[in-house]
């Protein structure tokens, strides 16, 4: 039989079945305030980049800000959608960029005139003062940290969802001793492990997104964002500072 769907069969039985996981991810989510919480200090960190974009501005440096901000909206909007229809791993990979992204942020609101030597690099420049792996080390030589948690993180991503490599087929069982399988699947351990990592890392976009606002621009959104935040580390962390 022809089919007169304008993508070819399979692929709109696939979509369909996606929104049938959907469904069920977002009644384990309804079930459960912990992913709820998450995901609410998310759309807060996104309202943040989205009102910050809203400043009518000449300042370049502050349009980088901006556009960091825009690509973190972006990338959440994303790992949300492909983790509740199933998509675990290409969830995670996105986050990768974002963890990516809300560092460069935090070096940049740190120390503001890296953002013009960052605007006018070349690619070896860039590589050699900003690669990733430089801007840990720049923010945990800032912070004083020797740990290396920034790493730490970093470098499960890239192994869980990043390369692949033997590690990587983890985020492909619905159950951890079980074989990996083919297309999209909902299971609660996944699905807690990618949306907490979603709302820890909206945590600290939104903190240094928050430092690049003008004065008295975007309050009643930075003000949404802090209650949601200070919710969100007494409930995850309510006795420990600890390192990022």
């Amino acid at each position: 039989m022809t089919s007169t769907r304008d993508i070819p069969e399979n692929l709109y039985s696939l979509h369909s079945a996606e929104e049938l996981l959907r469904q069920k991810a977002r009644s384990m989510v309804a079930a459960d305030p912990r992913l709820q919480l998450h995901l609410a200090v998310t759309e807060a960190a996104m309202d943040l980049a989205d009102s910050l974009r809203k400043f009518d501005t000449h300042d370049e440096d502050l349009k980088v800000a901006m556009i960091l901000g825009m690509r973190t909206f972006n990338a959440f909007g994303a790992s949300i959608k492909l983790s509740l229809s199933g998509y675990h791993q290409n969830s995670a990979l996105i986050l990768r960029d974002v963890m990516e992204t809300a560092f460069l942020l935090d070096l940049f609101a740190g120390e503001r005139p890296l953002i013009e030597r960052w605007r006018f690099a070349d690619k070896k420049a860039r590589i050699r003062e900003f690669s990733p792996v430089k801007v840990r080390e720049a923010l945990d030589a800032r912070d004083g940290f020797t740990s290396k948690k920034r790493a730490e993180m970093y470098e499960l991503l890239s192994e869980l969802a990043g390369h692949p490599n033997m590690k990587s087929s983890w985020m492909m069982r619905p159950q951890k001793d079980g074989e990996a399988v083919i297309g999209p699947f909902v299971e609660a351990t996944a699905l807690e492990a990618v949306i907490s990592e979603i709302g820890r890392l909206a945590v600290q976009v939104g903190e240094q997104l928050d430092k690049f606002f003008p004065a008295n621009w975007g309050l009643e959104t930075r003000v949404g964002f802090a209650k949601l935040k200070r919710s969100w580390l007494e409930t995850f962390y309510p006795t420990t500072t600890a390192e990022p």
